[in-house]
């Protein structure tokens, strides 16, 4: 397989991040890949020569996110820190990449708008990422630092938590994308500390 040239990546991720900000003002289905391509001055024919269609900039969308948050685990997982750290780390990771990275929607767009053979890639890819946590999870509660719990519904409670940010955060609101990324790790990583005895 050919290595695709640095600036064919650059400018797909250029066009990802056009796509993700007009899902996000009209929805999947209400923005056009004639407004896409315009807002990053290019023609619709130019565009179809990194994308074939929309349904596949919506999957481009997911994969190219979820390879990130995915190349993060794989660090995550090979450290010698610990269970909390790792798992602080990829909160941060994971709220950054909804905020900063594509827009504020880049894992919460309309999946269901993906056929059936690019949904279940998505899928596959957030089920990894979901069992990583899983696994940290386990090993915070093995070692004594997290309380005993289900590591499959805290696992749930705080990635949902996280994609609901997507709901409220304002660009232009008084808290930065650090500054939530790092109250969400407090909280959310703090949550499953065991209590300390008196």
């Amino acid at each position: 397989m050919a290595r695709i040239p640095a600036t064919t990546t650059d400018r797909r991720v250029e066009i990802l991040k056009s796509a993700a900000a007009a899902f996000r003002r009209r929805g999947y289905h209400g923005a056009s890949v004639d407004e896409i391509a315009s807002a990053l001055e290019m023609t619709k024919g130019n565009l179809y020569y990194y994308f074939q269609n929309k349904e596949e900039i919506l999957f481009a969308c997911h994969d190219y996110s979820l390879d990130i948050l995915l190349s993060l685990l794989a660090e995550v997982q090979a450290e010698p820190s610990r269970p909390d750290e790792k798992l602080r780390r990829l909160v941060l990771a994971f709220v950054s990449i909804l905020l900063d990275e594509l827009q504020g929607t880049a894992l919460t767009l309309d999946l269901q708008a993906l056929s059936p053979p690019l949904l279940e890639k998505v899928i596959a890819k957030r089920d990894v990422f979901d069992q990583g946590m899983r696994a940290i999870i386990q090993q915070g509660i093995d070692d004594g630092l997290f309380a005993p719990g289900d590591p499959k519904m805290l696992s749930f409670a705080m990635l949902g938590a996280v994609n609901w940010i997507t709901k409220w955060f304002d660009p232009a609101g008084p808290m930065t994308s650090d500054q939530i990324g790092d109250a969400f790790a407090d909280y959310l990583v703090g949550g499953l500390a065991r209590p300390r005895p008196y």
